[in-house]
């Protein structure tokens, strides 16, 4: 199997996954990572990717 069929896969396992946000609990890391990176943002040194766009590079470097 090749790497973006691995990903292909886990894509849709996630999205299978993610449909009951209760099923998936994020760990109290998550908020420490979202918080650093809303600062960030608000600082102008990180900005937001479309995601289609960055799915797309992903699988660009993979292949």
């Amino acid at each position: 199997m090749t790497l973006a069929q691995k990903l292909d896969i886990m894509e849709a396992l996630w999205a299978d996954l993610s449909r009951d946000d209760k099923a998936v609990k994020s760990p109290p890391w998550h908020k420490a990572v979202l918080t650093h990176r809303e600062a960030a943002v608000r600082a102008g040194t990180q900005t937001f990717a479309d995601w289609e766009q960055a799915k797309r590079r992903t699988r660009e470097k993979v292949r």
